[in-house]
């Protein structure tokens, strides 16, 4: 679990650096937040060496079209 708040960027790139892999869950509803990018950014500076991206809250979007754009921003 990593808080996206900048309080917690020390710990994140501790436990970030032990990491084989990371879950990176973003809400279908709300798009990627500003610390999406930061966590993407600090994972490979440690060298996460994969990232899974989950779209949550997806039964929240009723439009196809907009869950499709949030998963382009995404990737």
């Amino acid at each position: 679990d990593c808080p996206g708040h900048a309080d917690y960027v020390k710990n994140m790139i501790t436990g970030a650096a032990q990491m084989d892999g990371g879950i990176l869950v973003v809400s279908a509803a709300d798009g990627p937040m500003p610390q999406t990018r930061e966590h993407i950014l600090l994972a490979r500076q440690v060298g996460v060496p994969a990232l899974v991206v989950f779209l949550n809250k997806t039964d929240q979007v009723d439009d196809e079209e907009l869950l499709e754009l949030v998963e382009m921003e995404v990737r």
